[in-house]
């Protein structure tokens, strides 16, 4: 490695290799490799380099290692934190031409996939295979199955499928120096020593880039069940989770919960969306949404309506909306979705992805909608998320602010998300912007270890440095 090689000469090895379809430099860096979805200033990077396979992605780190040039992977560049943006002087390398399915293996059940396919790309190839991809997220038409991974991904579905390291058997990944690692194994039991993709998903791109990854597939469902229910209080929605557990069993596949200042913005600010309960419903605890997917069309709706219905009887749900066709049900989600309509209304508000012990969430919505409300002027709080897996989800907004009040609201969610044992990320990642918060949620002993982990792998931290730690 040369350090002291002027920038210009990476370029030239990088398009002597790969040509000039696959480097982009200077004023042809396209204005989308500047910067992810996190919101921070944007960055154009030394080069784009957009390999079209592995032997490609090899080729480039190859080249940026021995220049001592940093690499920054890029996906779909949906990422909310940060881990996609690459400052000026380092190469952003993004797989938005490693596109495709590779192979559909009905036997075993698995989809070998590279790793720029958008993540809709692969739920439509499940389902006309006759398969089902549970990992879904709002971003399904745009993120890449490699940031997924390199995120571990949750989404909607964790409380049935796990998060998106469940779903996966076999990758492939290229190492900071160009080595190409190649394990695209597709057996659910294979205990010959260290599994080590687990290494590679979650670590955000720091550690090795994804170039292929092989894919658990599931049965497709037949059926599919939506209703939303209110709640009384806290205390209600852990009875009512208690009880979906209980009598669906693994046909529960999503238990949304929102709370009402979440839920009035939702049914009566965001475009399209209408509320689905009857009556007045203004008094409630909190709102509901649960999924159940089957495989028997007649049973498993007879099992869920039963179910709700008595639950409604007995008093547990006062009040529910049970979909009744999949237009329905699209609509109660519809509710749940309604995040993403924020930005009109709330340009730069701030946007929390908290993990908690399911008990105490309410207790930490409540204070922290307290200190919030105490040391910030006329500011707005919402809480929703993923709660049957303990994932909680906060938008703040100072209206009128000419900067919102960040550094402060990010000591007062991630200071009760330390006192309460909780995690800063439970789904986004850390990226660059929860970085200097990684330590209320790990230990310094782990932090440690990850210090350890990337030097082994990364000695001179070309790869996605300043990310994660």
């Amino acid at each position: 490695m040369n350090q002291t090689l002027p920038p210009s000469s990476v370029i030239e090895a990088l398009l002597a290799e790969l040509g000039p379809l696959a480097v982009l430099a200077g004023d042809d860096v396209p204005v989308r490799n500047h910067n992810d979805y996190s919101g921070l200033q944007a960055s154009p990077p030394l080069a784009v380099v957009r390999p079209a396979n592995t032997a490609g992605v090899a080729a480039a780190m190859r080249i940026c290692h021995e220049h001592g040039v940093a690499v920054v992977p890029q996906g779909g560049l949906t990422g909310l934190c940060g881990g996609a943006r690459a400052p000026a002087g380092q190469v952003a390398l993004s797989l938005e031409r490693m596109v495709g399915i590779e192979e559909i293996d009905s036997a075993a059940a698995t989809m070998t996939v590279l790793a720029g396919t958008p993540l809709e790309t692969i739920q439509l190839a499940a389902t006309a295979a006759g398969f089902f991809c549970p990992l879904d997220l709002g971003a399904r038409g745009s993120c890449a199955i490699g940031g997924n991974l390199s995120t571990n991904a949750g989404g909607n579905r964790v409380i049935r499928y796990g998060m998106a390291r469940e779903m996966v058997l076999g990758i492939e990944v290229v190492l900071p120096n160009g080595i190409v690692v190649t394990s695209l194994n597709k057996m659910i039991k294979n205990n010959a020593g260290f599994d080590l993709k687990h290494l590679f998903i979650g670590s955000e791109g720091t550690l090795g880039i994804i170039t292929r990854v092989v894919l658990r597939m599931f049965p497709k469902p037949a059926s599919a069940m939506v209703a939303i229910c209110a709640a009384k209080d806290y205390g209600n929605v852990l009875t009512l989770l208690n009880s979906a557990r209980q009598n669906l069993g693994p046909l529960l596949s999503a238990f949304e919960v929102m709370w009402p200042d979440y839920w009035q913005f939702a049914t009566t600010q965001a475009p399209g969306v209408s509320n689905p309960l009857k009556g007045d419903n203004t008094a409630y605890g909190a709102y509901v949404l649960v999924e159940a997917l089957g495989t028997d069309p007649v049973h498993d709706a007879q099992r869920f309506e039963s179910w709700l219905g008595g639950l409604l009887e007995s008093g547990v749900v006062p009040n529910a909306a049970l979909a009744q066709s999949l237009a329905d049900g699209r609509a109660f989600w519809s509710i749940r979705d309604a995040s993403g309509e924020l930005h009109p209304l709330w340009p730069s508000h701030l946007a929390f992805d908290i993990g908690l012990p399911v008990a105490c969430m309410d207790d930490y919505a409540r204070r922290c909608r307290e200190v919030l409300q105490a040391r910030i002027p006329s500011v707005q709080a919402l809480f929703y998320g993923h709660i049957g897996d303990g994932n909680l989800h906060i938008i703040v907004y100072q209206p009128g602010a000419a900067e919102q009040p960040k550094a402060l609201v990010d000591g007062i969610v991630y200071g009760l998300v330390r006192e309460y044992g909780g995690t800063v990320s439970a789904e986004h990642g850390i990226g660059t912007l929860k970085r200097q918060w990684l330590g209320h949620a790990r230990s310094p002993e782990e932090i440690e270890l990850m210090r350890v982990i990337k030097k082994a792998l990364d000695p001179q931290a070309l790869l996605n440095p300043g990310k994660v730690i």
